[in-house]
């Protein structure tokens, strides 16, 4: 028995070096372009992003394809298959059930018919794209260029037309880099909805039509029932993914590769990458290349081997290493029921990002004939009026040694690219010895106080010697002190969205100073009026946002986190607090904490995230002047649901 037992314990421990022999021979097996970089993680760190990426800045994203056909949005392909969910109502109203009417049904509907790449093109480079990418294929598995190794691809099917042949020709035309952006990896796991069948109703138990095998080409074959990750495990999936993701980069020969996940399928994604490399450099007798996935969990992430894509969020500080912003103006794919973002947004968020080392890359809504909504255009075209006076405080620009200063601290992270940004908040690029300093708005005061550029008595730190408003003709006043550099602006506004300014000096260094919000003072009437957006935030997931024209304080998901406010409060006396809140999720209860004292009041459910309701909290009573602070708090996890808070009112009582 002994030696038995010895050969079934030295088998067991063979078995993860069985899977990396695996691997490593089906790596082998791949064929990639020869050239320096290998598939390790070793090899593709030699990585080194080019120039022509730093100084783009903005990019324009087509992430378009028959999944806009429904016009209800991102998805749509898998949770047709979803009974209750809302794709799924409008499946059934508008295409019939997914039994027999599925995905296969909606493709021949996309037509493209009003498709003008050239026109679209000529839009984007004047709204001030310097790269443009075109969706090759999304989870929905339908390939957008003349696939040689899938059928489902729009040459053959739908509008019978090369989309992304159209887009790389109008791009080159009009001089933008190009990228496409591949999706399918997570395809195989991700359209296992349609093996399924209504659970409730007349057709309950009937198969949807992904369950036909005729069309497992399409929808796949059905997956191990572990297989339920972002990525499959299923090894021919990976070589399939190989195969095709090869096919167009090969085909089309892009500047730019993105991938919506990390790096799928370990040597088998890294082996893409480094031919997609390979093949660039030969192509250009220099790397032009760049590959952008995510840090995110799902497949692998190796620093300084691609760029990072932070998706519809942003990075909290200057990154050593150029990144990527991906987000939309609108949902994903066109859906009627989305509003779409304001060029304002897109402006601040562009200023945000590139203050930080990162490139934006925004996703233009098409309507499934290939057009553009109005409230589009109208975007676009307010960015081509801002990038013509202020653009060059972005292009070929580089971070300062700060990103800027400011009440609004946006947190890093996914799903994070909501901030309240005025004019306090102000961003710092910069061109050689040139600084830019932009304003996220235009006061109403007509005065910029830059706090980083104060004047350093007794040094050479800080001496500046001109300062010019971008877009006006004339000179503006400005002085500096130990306070800050104060700029007097004109009377006519160059931009609503950004006052943006070019300083010329000598050893132009930020000066420290001290970034908590001042103490909040009373107004005449003795009140204090806490807002959303000057509060302290304490936590990671906590964030301000924007719902209805005004600033709440939102994503208070966890009840280990809150904030806080300074009061000046200059003699003793009694007050009455009272919040404003809203709470889509039950009722909640709430903390409030100052001068040593502590109300707990009981927050209603108010039904939405926009219905905010006053909720009195009762009386505290302070017995000495000074600055005290007051904190709002989940009173404990278990009686803790997110709210909305938009802002604390602390009122003289009788």
């Amino acid at each position: 028995m002994k030696p038995l037992l010895h050969q079934m314990l030295r088998a067991l421990a063979l078995l993860p070096l069985l899977g990396q022999t695996w691997l490593h021979s089906e790596t082998l097996r791949l064929q990639i372009a020869s050239g320096p970089f290998l598939p390790t993680a070793e090899s593709l760190t030699n990585y080194v992003c080019p120039d022509w990426f730093r100084d783009a800045k903005f990019g324009i994203w087509a992430h378009w394809g028959p999944q806009s056909v429904p016009m209800a949005g991102d998805w749509y392909a898998r949770n047709l298959y979803l009974q209750g969910h809302r794709q799924y109502q409008h499946h059934l109203e508008h295409y019939g059930h997914p039994s027999t009417n599925g995905w296969k049904d909606i493709i021949p509907l996309w037509r493209a018919e009003r498709f003008d790449p050239d026109r679209l093109m000529a839009l984007y480079r004047r709204a001030g794209a310097r790269y443009f990418v075109s969706m090759a294929v999304h989870h929905d598995n339908f390939d957008l260029w003349n696939s040689k190794h899938h059928r489902w691809n729009a040459v053959q099917m739908g509008p019978k037309r090369d989309i992304v042949g159209a887009w790389q020709q109008a791009a080159r035309k009009y001089g933008l880099r190009f990228g496409v952006s591949e999706h399918l990896g997570t395809s195989y796991t991700w359209f296992q909805t349609a093996k399924g069948a209504d659970k409730t109703g007349p057709l309950a138990g009937v198969p949807y039509d992904g369950n036909d095998a005729k069309s497992w080409d399409l929808y796949h074959p059905p997956a191990d029932p572990h297989d339920r990750g972002w990525y499959s495990t299923n090894r021919q999936w990976h070589l399939t993914w190989f195969r095709r993701i090869k096919d167009l980069v090969d085909s089309y020969q892009p500047d730019l590769l993105y991938t919506d996940g990390g790096i799928p399928f370990g040597g088998v994604g890294r082996s893409l990458i480094a031919h997609f490399y390979n093949a660039n450099l030969r192509q250009h007798g220099r790397l032009e290349a760049v590959y952008t996935c995510k840090n995110s969990g799902s497949g692998e992430f190796i620093p300084g081997a691609a760029v990072e894509d932070v998706e519809r969020g942003v990075l909290s500080g200057i990154q050593p290493r150029p990144w990527q912003t991906d987000t939309s103006l609108g949902d994903w794919f066109y859906n009627t029921q989305w509003n779409y973002r304001p060029a304002r947004w897109i402006i601040h968020l562009l200023v945000d990002i590139v203050s930080k080392n990162g490139n934006l890359l925004l996703n233009v809504v098409q309507r499934p004939d290939g057009t553009l909504d109005p409230e589009v255009e109208q975007a676009l075209e307010e960015m081509a009026d801002w990038v013509a006076v202020h653009g060059e405080a972005i292009y070929a620009t580089r971070p300062w040694y700060v990103f800027g200063e400011g009440p609004v601290r946006p947190r890093g992270g996914h799903f994070r690219e909501d901030f309240p940004f005025t004019a306090r908040d102000i961003r710092f690029t910069t061109r050689g010895r040139t600084l830019y300093a932009i304003a996220l708005g235009w006061p109403e005061d007509r005065q910029i106080v830059i706090r980083s550029l104060a004047s350093v008595p007794g040094t050479s730190t800080n001496r500046i010697q001109s300062v010019q408003l971008l877009g006006h003709p004339g000179r503006v006043h400005w002085s500096q002190t130990t306070n800050g550099l104060t700029i007097r602006l004109p009377d006519k506004p160059v931009s609503p969205h950004t006052a943006a300014f070019r300083i010329t000096g000598r050893n132009l260094f930020p000066v420290p100073f001290e970034t908590s919000p001042p103490p909040v003072r009373p107004d005449a009437q003795g009140r204090y009026i806490l807002d959303a957006a000057e509060a302290e935030l304490h936590g990671d997931h906590l964030r301000t946002e924007e719902r209805g024209g005004r600033t709440n304080i939102g994503y208070w998901d966890r009840a280990e986190e809150w904030v806080s406010w300074k009061l000046q409060i200059p003699q003793p006396g009694r007050f009455q607090i009272a919040a404003l809140c809203a709470a889509a999720n039950g009722e909640s209860r709430l903390r409030i904490e100052i001068a040593g004292q502590s109300l707990t009041r009981r927050i209603p459910a108010t039904g939405s995230w926009d219905d905010f309701q006053p909720v009195e909290l009762g009386v505290v009573e302070v017995s000495a002047p000074g600055v005290h602070t007051l904190s709002a708090r989940p009173d404990a996890p278990s009686t803790w649901r997110p709210i909305n808070l938009r802002e604390v009112r602390v009122l003289p009582a009788p």
